[in-house]
């Protein structure tokens, strides 16, 4: 059984950092794209960006230059570090992976920017 578990979540003030992890269980995740999206209060789901087994990056314009996604095969585990926090950033951050033809979610961790 697939399972990602994000961690990292918090608040933290404008122009802050913080780091996200997703650890997926169940499946070698290496030789896959992964993707974190965001949801905010009220809006759509969007996606932040993604990073494919090769470590190719792809952001959103809204986040570029200012988050960074990354992985560490060993630990079947995919990091979004965010810098430059506004708080339009506050939403609910997911990680996200395809296996089996099917989208695997987390249950996400809340991001709140706000002083």
């Amino acid at each position: 059984q697939v399972e990602m578990v994000e961690s990292g979540g918090g608040l933290v003030q404008p122009g802050g950092s913080l780091r996200l992890s997703c650890v997926v269980s169940g499946v070698n995740a290496s030789a896959d794209s992964m993707a974190w999206f965001r949801q905010a209060p009220g809006k759509q789901r969007e996606l932040v960006g993604l990073i494919t087994s090769g470590g190719t990056t792809n952001y959103a314009d809204f986040v570029k230059g200012r988050f960074t996604i990354s992985r560490d095969n060993a630990k079947n585990t995919v990091y979004l570090l965010m810098d430059k926090l506004k708080p339009e950033d506050t939403a609910v951050y997911h990680c996200n992976g395809v296996w089996h033809s099917r989208d695997y979610w987390g249950q996400g961790t809340q991001v709140t920017v706000s002083s």
